[in-house]
């Protein structure tokens, strides 16, 4: 509920994107996906495909998943990032 009024307070597509994590969290994977696949202005974003591949992850698609990922740890900003991304990418066998 709270990142529903702040998104309705900004056009700001990062705020949207945790508004789909949390949504993901509360009502189910799909529903977070939804609003992920809906958003525009981030495809150059790592975090939008590493949170859509942890919704993906979760809902059994694991080739979708790790694609996301795949494109996370293409855009990620340092090492640090693309470490975390690559042993999540993993851990999907």
């Amino acid at each position: 509920a709270l990142y529903g009024e702040l998104a309705g307070l900004t056009d700001s597509p990062v705020i949207e994107l945790n508004r789909a994590a949390a949504v993901g969290e509360a009502n189910g994977p799909e529903a977070g996906l939804e609003i992920v696949d809906r958003l525009t202005g981030l495809e150059d974003y790592p975090y939008l495909y590493s949170a859509r591949a942890e919704l993906l992850r979760r809902l059994g698609r694991a080739a979708d998943a790790r694609d996301a990922y795949t494109r996370a740890i293409e855009l990620a900003p340092d090492a640090a990032e693309r470490r975390v991304f690559e042993r999540r990418l993993a851990e999907l066998g």
